[in-house]
């Protein structure tokens, strides 16, 4: 029987990567500057969260005393009307599955290219957590049956542009960061494709065909 290690190791760097990712969703659809409540101590403390798939809330809860601090200068009705001014904003083409959140006019206008940049990092977020789900459920129990390899040095790497994405602010490096995570991600789920593709078992062909449709979820952009 192969060891689980090297998958353990692989589920834990990409779930520390989604974390970082759902924290970056939720700037995004803020009404807050992308980066601009974003600081080195809040990176550790996404850094240093459990290994499990948390809801981009949880991923958000060591902002809140920062925010309840900040929120003392705020002026009277400021919030209320941030949140009445809130409108959606629905990219043609985007997955069914990635929910856009709020677009705020308050902070300047969405704009389509800043639109385009929110459902692309939404299909990251949520290709990343089908690819942890598949993993734990159907990988996990066949590496216990049959060895295949397992590429842990490119979870890593996409743990790490993950978090070199979440140190920039909007714009042409951001978005250079995020067409590397996407890429990144393909690659990881081609390899496990291609690692599963040699097996004798059918008990594979369930894996490959959920990894494909998590492909099928990443267009190139």
């Amino acid at each position: 029987m192969a060891s689980p290690a090297p998958l353990v190791a692989s589920i834990s760097h990409q779930m520390l990567a989604l974390q970082t990712l759902q924290l970056l969703q939720q700037e995004w659809g803020s009404g807050d500057r992308p980066g601009a409540r974003r600081n080195s101590h809040d990176l550790d403390q996404v850094s240093a969260a459990p290994a499990h798939c948390s809801s981009p809330l949880r991923a958000r809860a060591g902002l809140g005393r920062e925010e309840g601090s900040r929120g003392q200068g705020l002026r009277n009705g400021e919030l209320r009307e941030q949140a009445s001014s809130s409108e959606v904003g629905v990219v043609p083409g985007a997955k069914g599955g990635a929910e856009l959140l709020p677009c705020p006019q308050g902070r300047g206008p969405c704009t389509l290219a800043r639109m385009a940049v929110r459902s692309a990092l939404a299909r990251v977020v949520d290709s990343t957590s089908e690819l942890v789900s598949v993993e734990q459920t159907l990988l996990s129990p066949l590496l216990q049956e049959r060895s295949f390899p397992i590429h842990l040095k490119d979870s890593v790497e996409f743990r790490n542009i993950c978090s070199h994405l979440a140190l920039q602010i909007e714009g042409q490096q951001f978005d250079r960061d995020l067409n590397a995570a996407h890429q990144c991600l393909k690659t990881i789920v081609k390899k496990l494709i291609q690692s599963l593709a040699n097996l004798p078992s059918d008990a594979h062909v369930v894996a490959c065909a959920s990894l494909r449709q998590i492909l099928q979820n990443l267009p190139d952009i």
